[in-house]
């Protein structure tokens, strides 16, 4: 599986129990992104895109096969370390407040495959990393 989480300038991922951000132009590519997959998520996330692109289930990241992907927001994948292809960073490029942060030490046996800027609608630039 394929996973996606969306970050701040510190890694910062939640902010009391809520994302900290969100941008349409962002949730349109991963759309694309996984057309010719699986995208799965939790019922958190869903309210994002639309239902029928989606798979929504409370045990996604069980679920989940090879080659799917799966929008994190709230849950913690490292249980799934091992099922993991690919893990693709949507970065913010701003500072929010955020009390629950990304872990980057999952990084660290991954090669960064490549990077990516475009714009999104509400931020003027967003930065797509993809680790393998």
């Amino acid at each position: 599986m394929n996973i996606i989480i969306c970050l701040d300038d510190k890694n910062g991922l939640l902010f009391n129990r809520r994302r900290q951000s969100r941008d349409n132009v962002l949730c349109e590519r991963v759309v694309a992104l996984s057309s010719q997959s699986t995208l799965w998520m939790n019922e958190y996330s869903s309210s994002l895109f639309s239902a029928e692109s989606v798979k929504v289930d409370s045990d996604f990241l069980e679920k989940a096969g090879k080659g799917d992907y799966c929008f994190i927001e709230n849950v913690d994948f490292t249980p799934y370390l091992n099922k993991i292809e690919r893990i693709i960073i949507y970065r913010w490029n701003r500072v929010y407040p955020s009390d629950t942060v990304f872990d980057d030490s999952v990084l660290t046996s991954r090669t960064l495959m490549g990077s990516t800027d475009f714009a999104g609608f509400s931020h003027e630039k967003i930065t797509e990393e993809n680790y393998e």
